[in-house]
């Protein structure tokens, strides 16, 4: 959660001194998406358990 939150924040910094199709700003956009489906995957799968 720390790394999505610091992640998210990187993004927000940079999308306010750049602009949101600055390739800095795409990267950062693109690693938040892949920590936020690792946790998604991850919640799932802790949820399937907990409902078998």
């Amino acid at each position: 959660m720390i790394d999505i939150e610091k992640c998210r924040t990187e993004m927000v910094r940079l999308a306010t001194h750049t602009s949101l199709s600055d390739k800095h700003v795409i990267e950062t956009s693109t690693r938040l998406d892949s920590l936020l489906n690792k946790y998604y995957l991850l919640t799932n799968k802790k949820n399937s358990y907990i409902n078998s």
